[in-house]
């Protein structure tokens, strides 16, 4: 009979995390950078065009693997609070192992039994606020070398808010790498909760699809049907669909994030919000346009970084998880 499953351990998820994020960080940079430069108020060429797509990319290094890490931390560790006691729903729960616990009768800590799709929102989102805390700092590096300030360069730009120390003192410095940090959660939390549930859900159709049919989508055999989750293709495919999703419709959000971060000097949303809307009707007729600029490369961005990211991520927490099983079946012979 097939062990019930259990959420990645701490290391895993940790290593996990890293590994995913740095993939998908460095490999879908040019995308990124030609997507902050549409949504620039200066402009796509005078904030740089297509030249110099890995201006920012130290920044990027930096940030990635630390803030993905501590987002699939944050993540498995409240599914695993919220989840019912005698059975933890992680990314790893099959559905046999859910109906066992169903008739069991388990009630979830978080007050009587949350539904799947509370719960992955619920810890989506405060994955993404634990991840903010070293997200932010580095997007704001980031995006300003992205945009051509600076010199194109992350440590000049790094530089340029530190030397304002004695003009702003250490908070003043503090608020200018947190800069953003208010609509950076505005714009994560939703679209997490657009995203993960999304992405459990389709895992859980696929683990079913596998359990009835006795194959993945893609043509993996279900040895052990009932503790097999879905294959990192498949989880790849799944993020793709849900990423590109929660891309579209957060868009307005990612541009007045973008508009704060690379404004010379602070701004209320408000404010940026209207100047948003006077730019576009004075551009273009239309105050509304301006708020989905970049959404194209932002979509295909994404769509492909939900592949890469949580692809990654499944792969790493299979291998980990198949290492386990094969070392416990060692130990018990």
């Amino acid at each position: 009979m097939a062990s019930q499953s259990t959420p990645p351990p701490f290391q895993t998820a940790l290593l996990a995390g890293a590994l995913a994020g740095t993939t998908v960080d460095l490999s879908l940079f040019p995308l990124d950078t030609l997507k902050t430069r549409l949504q620039s108020a200066q402009g796509f060429f005078a904030s740089g065009g297509f030249r110099g797509i890995y201006r920012g990319v130290g920044s990027c290094v930096i940030g990635s693997a630390p803030g993905a890490a501590f987002f699939f931390v944050t993540y498995e560790t409240t599914k695993s609070f919220l989840a019912p006691p005698n059975l933890v729903v992680s990314t790893t729960t099959t559905t046999s192992d859910k109906e066992k616990a169903n008739l069991k009768g388990g009630k979830g800590i978080g007050g009587g039994g949350l539904s799947p799709g509370v719960t992955h929102g619920v810890a989506a989102s405060l994955g993404e606020i634990a991840a903010c805390a070293i997200r932010v700092p580095t997007e704001v590096i980031k995006q300003r070398a992205q945009a051509g300030q600076h010199g194109g360069s992350s440590l000049s730009s790094l530089q340029h808010i530190l030397n304002q120390r004695g003009a702003i003192g250490l908070t003043g410095v503090w608020r200018e790498l947190y800069r953003g940090w208010g609509i950076t959660v505005m714009r994560e939390v939703p679209f997490t909760v657009f995203q993960f549930p999304l992405w459990e859900s389709l895992k859980k159709w696929g683990r079913e699809r596998r359990q009835r049919t006795g194959r993945g989508l893609f043509g993996d055999s279900a040895t052990g049907k009932d503790d097999k989750d879905v294959s990192a293709p498949e989880s790849a495919l799944y993020g793709s669909l849900a990423g590109g999703f929660a891309a579209a419709l957060t868009t307005p959000l990612d541009v007045l994030k973008t508009r704060i971060m690379l404004s010379e000097r602070r701004e209320g949303i408000a404010n940026v919000v209207k100047g948003i809307w006077k730019d576009g009707q004075a551009k273009t007729g239309s105050g509304l346009r301006p708020f989905f600029s970049g959404i194209g490369p932002r979509v295909m961005w994404i769509s492909i970084g939900g592949a890469i990211f949580l692809g990654s991520y499944q792969s790493v927490v299979n291998a980990f998880e198949g290492t386990k099983k094969k070392t416990s079946g060692e130990v018990a012979l």
